[in-house]
């Protein structure tokens, strides 16, 4: 099974008006071709003609099983109004999470301000998922996207579940460290790349995320995602299967991860939590395969 926790349905195309309905045709027409059994659709920090609302988004896809909307909150423009559309959402199982932008928006996630936003998903048990690392948008400011400042919200909110997005692309031992030491935070594996993966690039990245689960143990925390469409499902799916993960904790990030978070049932049962191995679950690397530099400028 295969449950992609990070894809959204922004037109990325912007020279072009799309509408919703064929974003949504496109994303169910690449999870059919790809095997994809369940998505989450992450709304954006700011609504256009591009970038479709959470109301507009529980429209389009309150009738599908196997799509879930994770509501996309602007900390710079978000009013008491949006918080209680967003918990009546909540209240019918509309939505199984929020999404919050810092670097996309300049504020870091430990700001007070955020405070309503982690005790709004205490309460109904959903997790945040916080964008981090390095922005599409190049006028981002990547000194509020590090991960190392989920930490702080970490130990204030210990009953928040949060997400780092992209496993804090480029500080990656960072999020290991967040993930490793706070037990309430999770990180996905989303938009590494923009398309697909180049050889060298892919290689790099197979080290890298194989080190996160040796440093930070068992992977409970590890969530399969994408970015789709910024990134293609296929190179994903082939990335995966290049890291020859045990079976068991394939499973473990391909879907049981993200169904238990999202609280979703696929009727299959869930692994249950065994006691953290921290040396368990990665098979090594082929001697004659060294781990390989990045390119010089690595497409992300």
């Amino acid at each position: 099974m295969i449950y992609d926790s990070h894809t959204h349905l922004n037109n990325y195309a912007e020279n072009r008006p799309r509408p919703l309905q064929e974003s949504l045709d496109l994303l169910l027409e690449s999870m059919r071709r790809n095997g994809v059994d369940y998505a989450n659709v992450l709304t954006s920090y700011r609504k256009s003609e591009h970038r479709p609302s959470v109301g507009d988004v529980v429209a389009a896809t309150r009738d599908l099983k196997n799509v879930f909307v994770v509501a996309g909150i602007s900390f710079l423009n978000y009013r008491l109004s949006d918080l209680r559309e967003i918990r009546e959402y909540l209240d019918d199982g509309l939505v199984r999470g929020m999404k919050l932008y810092p670097g996309y928006e300049p504020f870091y996630p430990h700001d007070s301000r955020c405070r309503v936003i982690y005790e709004l998903a205490a309460e109904y048990d959903v997790p945040v998922m916080i964008h981090s690392g390095d922005t599409y948008n190049p006028k981002g400011k990547v000194r509020f996207a590090h991960p190392i400042h989920v930490d702080d919200v970490a130990v204030d909110h210990p009953e928040t579940k949060l997400v780092i997005c992209h496993i804090g692309n480029p500080w990656i031992r960072d999020c290991m460290e967040v993930v490793y030491k706070n037990k309430n935070v999770y990180a996905d594996i989303s938009g590494l790349v923009l398309g697909d993966f180049s050889d060298a690039f892919e290689r790099y990245m197979r080290n890298q995320v194989r080190e996160m689960i040796l440093y930070a143990g068992e992977p409970r925390y590890l969530l399969y995602g994408t970015d789709w469409p910024l990134a293609r499902m296929k190179t994903y799916l082939d990335f995966m299967r290049e890291l020859r993960l045990k079976k068991g904790v394939r499973e473990l990030i391909m879907w049981e991860n993200a169904a238990r978070l999202f609280k979703v049932d696929t009727g299959l049962p869930l692994t249950p939590d065994p006691a953290p191995d921290r040396m368990e679950g990665v098979a090594p690397l082929p001697e004659e395969e060294p781990p390989a530099p990045p390119d010089p400028a690595p497409p992300r």
